[in-house]
């Protein structure tokens, strides 16, 4: 009985939610609209019938969700709301392509395809999350809009993370954080970039999450009583200008104090512009730049402004689409507040993106804007790219989080480019063939070399030559994905002629030493070498660089790759071998306890100790590395290589030593290295490897490299640390 009533009440609250989409979705619908949602509601609602969601909950509650997100928070359509209703059911029950395009028509079943995850075996060298993440990509030449409910459907599986195992929940905040916040950030939705960060920082450290968003909770009260004040003169002075308009304060998100509290090495109350204020003005399109710089004017006519933070995205738009007036004033309590001046239209474009974008474009100027321009170049990174799929992921995640740099031809027509780029990225810009013959560039007239870096209002003039080709240094002179890609082109071409010649070399010298050309001997032989991959020792003795006469050592050596883990290949057989071993369920590899099992190593970028949150990577030659969940080099990890990670956590019964870097800063005085050192040996007996110390004017910085237990050993230390007379602040490094 009580079941049943249940599963009424479920029914009840799915109904309600539907309801509710329809009404946010009112305004966007035309004649037979509702009639396609409903359809594509009941289908999906079958579709998923008895499935449920890891929290319990129906799973129909998502699509609904999502749809919900794409009509509210993105302002997109009906056909978006369609597919979002329908994005998981490919993938997830019987239904195929050919029905959705039977059911929906052809727009639809595109974006169901872009939205539909590849399935299929992989490569151990390949990841599939890259290769999802391209195929994704691919839809822009088709439809936008699949990417724009890719990312609603990842907001919603962030806001829905709590019922997760806390492995998934890692590697899904980590995807999130390496590949879906900077899109979200690149089409122009700052609304979802913010919180898809916030929503990574709660789950990878927790702590530091709840601790930021409680004192942002504590000063809430003071924090508007200051905005009140801060406001109410500028109040005075708009009113004088008889527009409509809107100011509203708000804190920096979490995600940005905690980059700004790193960066500044600065705690909570020193982060000195923790809330911005926005003035945002309801007027036509054609007043909006005047009124804008009225607006800011009036704001510094009243409080200081520092000019080295005046930001204008209002003549030159973000290439998102971005527009809007920053400038950062002096309060008359002493803080610095963040301005921005912008009008309504500008507001919704920054919130909801190329959506929003869209609206407002009927009757405007028909060039392109910045976005337009964006995905016209994404476009052509995706149909020229056929390498690495890793490779290229990290490639495009570096473009989109780049701020512009605006530069001119000898014309006069404007280029954007990422920040940072080089004469070399110009002439790749304009033409592929430009950038390959590119000798050098006159810059304002002047003769620069091809690594020169661009600034905004440089005038480039491109000078080539037919026998000019490019080489490998110049991928250390490029930052745009368009130029790395297309000089990886031209260089494969080259390199492929030299594999093919190295081939052949290793396979006359094998067989003069009568052992058999084959896959696993190559390995061990790149192996000796020190070379990546067997790949790139073929091009090497192709090259020339490795003489082939030294394929004779490696026979002389008796060379074997180790095979301490050569049974190991993925997470899944070290899951594997674990449950064989101890004949339980348990996949968890428990630090301090299975190294008779499986032989692992703590990473050196990160230094794990006891009681840090870690996870385990299978390497490809250096056996099982543990690596703390905050490690610099976590998110590009835990985003590409999820076959190799694995579930580890620290045994209770460890005693062991780990070694620990400390980083100490002070007031310098006599006897201050004695009484740290005292502390560290005498009172913790903590043992010591080393401690320098630099003090210049007065200020003593130092680095102690150190053995402890654990992280509370570690953290009774600090605090001790922290006491001593002088000692300003005491912090682990990696």
């Amino acid at each position: 009985m009580v079941v049943e009533e249940d599963l009424e009440s479920e029914k009840k609250e799915i109904i309600r939610r539907y309801r509710r989409l329809l009404r946010k979705a009112k305004p966007v619908l035309k004649d037979g609209d509702a009639k396609l949602i409903k359809k594509a509601f009941y289908t999906s609602m079958e579709a998923h019938s008895g499935m449920r969601r890891r929290s319990g909950e129906p799973y129909i509650f998502h699509p609904l969700e999502v749809a919900e997100i794409c009509i509210s928070e993105i302002g997109l359509g009906t056909t978006s709301i369609i597919a979002a209703l329908l994005h998981d059911v490919v993938e997830d029950t019987d239904y195929e392509l050919d029905d959705i395009e039977r059911l929906f028509g052809k727009k639809v079943a595109v974006i169901i395809d872009g939205l539909t995850k590849i399935s299929g075996v992989f490569d151990q060298g390949s990841s599939q999350q890259a290769e999802n993440f391209r195929k994704m990509l691919l839809t822009l030449s088709d439809d936008v809009r699949v990417i724009l409910i890719k990312l609603a459907d990842r907001l919603h599986n962030m806001r829905t993370l709590e019922s997760m195992p806390r492995n998934k929940q890692l590697k899904i905040a980590n995807e999130t954080i390496y590949l879906y916040a900077p899109l979200a950030h690149r089409l122009g939705l700052y609304a979802f970039k913010s919180e898809l960060e916030d929503l990574y920082l709660k789950y990878s450290e927790p702590e530091v999450y709840n601790d930021i968003s409680g004192k942002i909770n504590e000063t809430k009260d003071s924090r508007n009583k200051f905005i009140r004040n801060f406001i109410r003169p500028i109040k005075d002075k708009l009113n004088s200008l008889n527009v409509e308009y809107e100011i509203k304060g708000r804190p920096k998100s979490i995600h940005s104090i905690w980059n700004k509290m790193k960066k500044q090495n600065v705690p909570f109350d020193e982060v000195y512009d923790l809330f911005a204020v926005r003035i945002i003005l309801n007027v036509p399109y054609k007043d909006e730049k005047a009124l804008c710089w009225q607006v800011y004017s009036l704001v510094t006519d009243y409080y200081q402004p520092n000019p080295d933070r005046l930001r204008d995205w209002i003549s030159i738009p973000k290439a998102n689409g971005y527009e809007s007036l920053h400038t950062t004033v002096m309060s008359d309590t002493g803080q610095w507040v963040e301005v921005q001046v912008r009008t309504t239209r500008m507001d919704e474009i920054a919130e909801k993106g190329y959506a929003a974008h869209w609206k407002y474009k009927d009757g405007k100027s028909s060039d392109e804007t910045g976005l337009e321009m964006w995905i016209g170049k994404v476009r052509e990174i995706l149909e020229q790219n056929n390498g690495n799929a890793i490779e290229f992921v990290d490639d495009f995640r570096s473009n989109l989080y780049s701020d512009e740099v605006f530069v001119f031809t000898p014309k006069g027509d404007l280029k954007t480019l990422p920040q940072g780029a080089t004469a070399l990225d110009f002439a790749f810009d304009i033409h592929t063939e430009i950038g390959e013959h590119c000798l050098g560039a006159k810059v304002n007239q002047k003769l620069v070399p091809l690594n020169f870096e661009l600034k905004n209002g440089d005038q480039v003039e491109i000078l080539t030559s037919s026998k000019q080709k490019p080489n490998e240094s110049w991928l250390q002179y490029v930052v745009s994905s368009k130029a790395k890609s297309k000089i990886k082109d031209a260089l494969k071409e080259e390199r492929k002629v030299f594999i093919d010649e190295g081939r052949e070399i290793v396979k006359r010298k094998l067989k003069q030493l009568k052992i058999e050309y084959k896959q696993t001997v190559l390995e061990e032989i790149a192996h000796y070498f020190n070379v990546k991959s067997p790949a790139d020792l073929l091009y090497l003795v192709g090259t020339g660089k490795i003489d082939h006469s030294l394929i004779k050592s490696f026979v002389k050596a008796d060379y074997k790759v180790s095979k301490t883990n050569a049974d190991v290949q993925g997470a899944k057989d070290v899951e594997e071998k674990l449950s064989r071993v101890r004949k339980t369920d348990s996949d968890l590899l428990l630090l301090g306890e299975d190294l008779d099992i499986i032989d692992y190593k703590f990473a050196k970028c990160c230094n794990p100790i006891a009681g840090d949150d870690v996870f385990g990577f299978v390497t490809v030659s250096d056996g099982i590395k543990i690596h703390r969940t905050t490690c610099p080099n976590a998110a590009e990890l835990l985003s590409n290589y999820g076959y190799r990670i694995i579930k580890a956590k620290w045994a209770s019964s460890r005693k062991h030593s780990f070694e620990a870097t400390l980083s100490i800063i002070g007031t310098d005085r006599l006897g201050l290295v004695s009484d740290v050192s005292n502390i560290i040996s005498e009172e913790l007996k903590v043992n010591m490897r080393s401690l320098s110390i630099n003090t210049e004017g007065g200020i003593f910085e130092g680095i102690i490299r150190l053995y402890v237990e654990d992280t509370s050993h570690l953290d009774t230390l600090v605090k001790k640390l922290e006491k001593v007379t002088g000692v300003v602040k005491v912090s682990r490094t990696n």
